[in-house]
């Protein structure tokens, strides 16, 4: 699966650690970046597809630190750290949409085109998605 997301652009721009019993997230490329597709990618295998229009590092910094109400950043967040716990290696790959594509005037969002029809083809087993 991971080779199929290489394919369309996806690289890696960080990865996940525990430190203190805590999740240390560590974005070092595209931190900024807004309508970015990003994939959680463990031992070699994106187990999550997601997409946002905050900057990466701040859409990280939910899964880092979930708020009570935020479900997928709760579930996401126990993920991750049991991951780790079981000795995974956790990257974080991503697709930047620098706002290239356009329909006429109408900048199209690569993320919110392409992330519906990626889970539904590679079945990250974290997406909840059609289960």
């Amino acid at each position: 699966m991971l080779k199929q997301l290489l394919e369309i652009g996806f690289r890696k721009v960080g990865d996940v650690r525990l430190v203190d019993k805590g999740l240390y997230i560590e974005i070092t490329e595209e931190a900024e970046s807004r309508n970015i597709l990003y994939s959680f990618v463990v031992d070699g295998e994106p187990v999550y597809v997601g997409k946002t229009t905050q900057p990466l590092k701040k859409r990280m910094y939910g899964y880092k630190n979930p708020g009570s109400t935020q479900a997928t950043n709760i579930r996401i967040n126990s993920n991750l750290i049991t991951a780790i716990k079981k000795g995974s290696i956790i990257d974080i790959f991503a697709l930047p949409d620098h706002g290239l594509l356009h329909f006429g005037i109408f900048h199209l969002n690569l993320a919110a085109g392409l992330e519906d029809n990626i889970v539904k083809q590679l079945a990250p087993k974290w997406n909840m998605t059609g289960k």
